[in-house]
């Protein structure tokens, strides 16, 4: 335990593995593209001309963006006839964001 001049810190709820995977997971959504492609899921699926349009940026880096989502399981993706379509698929990615962005909900109410 850790004292502080605002109480003591327990870290030893939390492992090493576990505060290493949590930081892979924010580094993972630490950029301005792939924190937009997330605003733009959380209205729903999406394929990656629609994103790349809407972004105002080329395919190859909305697909570079989105294979480090994949990667980390943030997002997942379908294949909808010749397209792949992207959707949120860690809940805890809406979570991260909403805090973020100020539109997390307090006590029942959205900010």
């Amino acid at each position: 335990m850790i004292e502080y001049p605002y109480g003591v810190i327990n870290m030893e709820h939390i492992s090493e593995e576990r505060l290493e995977e949590l930081a892979e997971f924010l580094k993972a959504l630490a950029h301005p593209i792939r924190l937009k492609i997330l605003a733009v899921l959380l209205e729903g699926r999406q394929c990656v001309k629609n994103l790349s349009d809407l972004l105002q940026t080329s395919q190859p880096n909305v697909s570079q963006h989105l294979g480090v989502l994949r990667n980390k399981g943030i997002v997942g993706c379908r294949r909808e006839g010749s397209i792949m379509c992207y959707f949120i698929k860690d809940e805890r990615a809406v979570q991260v964001y909403r805090i973020l962005t100020g539109t997390a909900s307090v006590a029942g109410k959205e900010s």
